[in-house]
């Protein structure tokens, strides 16, 4: 995420309690191929296109990331998290989830979003 422009979604994953079936599932749907990223204990997994790019993860609904929807995240790419969250809940929408990387929030009409601050 970190070559990602302000405004731009920077990463896309999905977090599902059964992680290695969605795994597969997607290799086998979309061509991705998957790449264990090492969660201290179990992995997650970095999905990756024909040509080798990342595009999306697939992760495990566990330690800090038992509270996540099981839907495709999308993480926007915004300069200032905290002044971003601001402005949702001033906006009329709400923040669901501050961590140290990113935001989880709902906007006004209920869709489920991140805010990613880069750097």
């Amino acid at each position: 995420m970190s070559d990602a422009v302000n405004g731009s979604i920077g990463w896309v994953d999905l977090t599902v309690d059964a992680a290695p079936t969605l795994r597969d599932f997607y290799a086998t749907v979309a061509g991705w191929e998957p790449e264990a990223l090492d969660m201290g204990g179990y992995s997650d997994f970095v999905m990756k296109a024909a040509d080798g790019t990342p595009v999306a993860g697939v992760c495990h609904r566990r330690a800090e990331n038992a509270d996540m929807p099981p839907v495709w995240m999308l993480y926007i790419v915004v300069p200032d998290m905290n002044a971003a969250a601001d402005q949702v809940e001033a906006l009329g929408g709400a923040v669901l989830e501050r961590r140290s990387q990113f935001v989880v929030i709902r906007d006004p009409a209920g869709a489920v979003c991140a805010l990613y601050q880069k750097g």
